[in-house]
């Protein structure tokens, strides 16, 4: 039975369900105790399971990272929360060195289940420090499993779904979608990590985005349509990996393709898909392939200069309406 739910709401219940059936599962970050996540995600935890399951770490995004990987590696299943995306790169050595590269460096002897969490995206203000998303950086690494949890659905799925894989996941959870509702089944069969979701068929145009730019792109397929333009919206859900059949299927059935990213343009998972779709589905398209991506300058702190620097619908509309326009 479905409920109505919020997203970060829905972490934590994921989070509880988790600590609660898996001894060997805890929680590590800065500020995940006391003060319960600096986007309340873990509010009321420490007092529920107490200090040795909710540890407040230090501030070093390396040692507390590490930590972890020493954990997993030793068959704790521990949850890595950094506080903004921008921050785990003081963990990056650790991520890429250690925690994508044991398992093939041991010869296999080693898995590391890792989980981190961190969140991502612009729009809050924040400026040009913490207002980045590097996820399609993170998806260049091999050995890391790269999520993107749109729905209140995924964000309680995908805690459990990153829990049980023997390797490290990453779960980039923007920002701006913590205060979000939504529909939450809690009985609901989770889909296996690297599933794309097709949230609105279409014929015309195939717009594929992942994060909170699924529900610009949702709006703008609902605009798009008062103009007769028939938009297919997916969520990739995951950028490591890709779901290249979903993709390859909605582009053989709209010839046309639009690509949302939150991401800079230039070295992009936006670049990555239309390479996939040039390689494995070039004399299906019947227009160039376009894309949306956030403006290559660090991001502005003023609301205004923000918002025009993120893609939103009214550019995703523009730029539908252009591939369309092509021959």
């Amino acid at each position: 039975m479905s409920e109505t739910a919020i997203y970060r709401e829905a972490i934590r219940s994921a989070l509880i369900e988790a600590i609660e059936k898996d001894e060997r599962v805890f929680l590590v970050g800065e500020d995940v105790g006391r003060y319960g996540g600096s986007y309340a995600v873990s509010k009321g935890l420490l007092e529920r399971f107490g200090a040795e399951r909710i540890i407040d770490a230090p501030l070093s995004e390396s040692a507390f990272t590490g930590a972890g990987i020493g954990a997993a590696i030793n068959g704790m299943r521990p949850i890595v929360e950094i506080m903004t995306v921008n921050f785990s790169l003081l963990a990056l050595d650790q991520i890429m060195n250690n925690a994508a590269s044991l398992f093939h460096m041991s010869g296999g002897q080693f898995n590391v289940p890792l989980v981190i969490r961190m969140a991502t995206g612009g729009g809050k203000q924040l400026g040009a420090q913490h207002s980045h998303s590097l996820e399609g950086w993170y998806a260049h690494i091999p050995g890391l499993k790269i999520l993107t949890p749109a729905t209140v659905q995924d964000a309680y799925d995908m805690i459990a779904l990153a829990l049980r894989d023997p390797n490290p996941v990453l779960i980039f959870e923007n920002a701006l979608l913590y205060n979000m509702k939504g529909e939450l089944d809690r009985e609901l069969k989770a889909v296996e990590i690297g599933k794309a979701l097709v949230h609105k068929q279409g014929k015309d145009i195939s717009i594929i985005t992942y994060g909170i730019s699924l529900f610009k792109a949702l709006e703008a397929a609902e605009l798009l349509s008062k103009e007769g333009i028939d938009a297919e919206v997916i969520d990739l859900r995951s950028l490591r990996p890709l779901d290249d059949e979903t993709i390859m299927n909605s582009v053989k059935k709209t010839h046309r393709v639009l690509i949302v990213d939150e991401g800079w343009k230039s070295g992009s998972i936006s670049a990555e898909i239309m390479a996939r779709i040039n390689e494995q589905a070039f004399y299906e398209l019947d227009a160039p392939m376009a894309r949306v991506c956030s403006e290559e300058v660090p991001f502005p702190y003023a609301n205004h200069l923000e918002q025009a620097a993120i893609p939103q619908s009214e550019k995703i509309v523009a730029a539908a309406q252009k591939v369309m326009e092509e021959l």
